[in-house]
C-alpha cells in the first residue's frame, strides 16, 4: 500500500479555547509550543498530530496522509498528476510549517484538502505526557485514528481513495436511519487499523461526521467518559461496534463535529475478508443527544 497512515488533522474553529479544553482536559492530549498562532497537540512521540487555528469554517481544514519514504512519495505524486489531479508541489514553507521533509497538497473530489508527505518530525527526546494521565494512545504504524468523511457521492469518492490512494475496503454497514431509509457506510484500511477512513452520504454540513482516537486501556476510556459527561458533551453512551469491535463513546466538539474515543479495535491483515453488517453496534452506543451517529 502507498498511504501508510493518517498522520495528522487540522481544524479551523471559532472557539479555540474550547477546543483546547476538550483536547487536553477532556481527551488527554498534550499541547506543545508553536512558533505560529496555531495551537498544536500531540498524543505520541510525533512533534504534533492535531492543529487548531481560529477561523469561521468550524470544520476540518486538512488531513495529512503519510507515506514511508521519498520513493513512495515520488511514485504517488506522479500517479496523481498522471490521473489529472491538481497537485501543488514544492511548497517549502508548508513543509517547514508541518515539520516534514516533503509535501504535496490536493483536494479529494468533494473539496477536503489533503496533504501527502513523508519524513515527519519525531520528538522522542520529549516523552508524551498526558495532562489527564492517559496511559497512551494507539498510534505507531496505525496513525492517529480514523475519520468518517461525508460526501454527496460515495462511489466517486471511493474511486478516488481506492484507485489513487490505494485504500482497501474493510466492510460495509447498511445503517437504518428511518422507515425505508438506509445509509450505506464504507470502511477502508491502509494499515492494520480496521479503518482509517469511512465514506458515507449523510445530511450534515460538516466535511467529516467524526474523528477517532484509540487509547491503550479501557480505564482510559472510562475516565474520559466521566470527564466529558460532567461537561454534558456525551452524544453516544459506551458501546461496542459491530464491525471493528471497538468499545467506545462519542462526544461533541465545540464545532459540531463529533469525536469517538475507544479501545481494543480489532486489526485487519492480508487475509481479511470483506463483510456487510446491518447494525452499527453490537450493544450500547445509545443516543444522549439527537445527532446522526456512525
Amino acid at each position: 500500500m502507498t498511504i501508510k497512515q493518517l498522520g495528522y488533522l487540522g481544524f479551523s474553529v471559532k472557539d479555540v479555547p474550547a477546543w483546547r479544553k476538550l483536547l487536553t482536559s477532556g481527551l488527554g492530549l498534550e499541547e506543545v509550543e508553536s512558533k505560529h498562532e496555531t495551537a498544536l497537540f500531540r498524543l505520541d512521540s510525533r512533534a504534533w498530530r492535531i492543529s487548531v487555528d481560529y477561523g469561521e469554517e468550524d470544520d476540518v481544514t486538512f488531513a495529512g496522509f503519510e507515506v514511508a519514504n521519498a520513493q513512495s512519495f515520488e511514485r504517488l505524486t506522479k500517479k496523481l498528476i498522471n490521473a489529472g489531479v491538481e497537485v501543488k508541489t514544492g511548497d517549502v514553507e508548508l513543509a517547514k510549517r508541518r515539520g516534514v521533509l516533503d509535501i504535496i497538497s490536493l483536494t479529494d473530489p468533494y473539496g477536503l484538502p489533503l496533504e501527502i508527505y513523508y519524513g515527519a518530525t519525531e520528538a522522542f527526546n520529549k516523552p508524551f505526557v498526558s495532562p489527564t494521565g492517559v496511559s497512551g494512545f494507539l498510534t505507531d504504524e496505525q496513525g492517529i485514528g480514523h475519520i468518517v468523511r461525508n460526501v454527496p457521492d460515495v462511489q466517486e469518492a471511493m474511486t478516488f481513495y481506492t484507485e489513487l490512494l490505494d485504500f482497501k475496503l474493510s466492510d460495509i454497514i447498511e445503517m437504518s436511519v428511518g422507515p425505508d431509509i438506509v445509509i450505506p457506510i464504507y470502511f477502508f484500511h491502509c494499515n492494520g487499523r480496521h479503518h482509517t477512513l469511512a465514506l458515507a452520504s449523510m445530511p450534515m454540513p460538516k466535511r467529516i461526521q467524526h474523528f477517532m482516537f484509540e487509547v491503550k486501556s479501557l480505564d482510559d476510556v472510562g475516565h474520559a467518559y466521566d470527564r466529558l459527561d460532567n461537561e454534558d458533551l456525551i452524544t453516544l453512551t459506551l458501546g461496542k461496534h459491530s464491525n471493528d469491535h471497538m468499545i467506545s463513546f462519542y462526544a461533541m466538539t465545540p464545532s459540531g463535529i463529533e469525536v469517538e474515543y475507544g479501545w481494543d479495535g480489532r486489526p485487519v491483515d492480508d487475509d481479511w475478508t470483506v463483510a456487510r453488517h446491518d447494525t452499527i453496534s453490537a450493544w450500547g452506543h445509545k443516543p444522549v443527544k439527537q445527532t446522526l451517529q456512525v
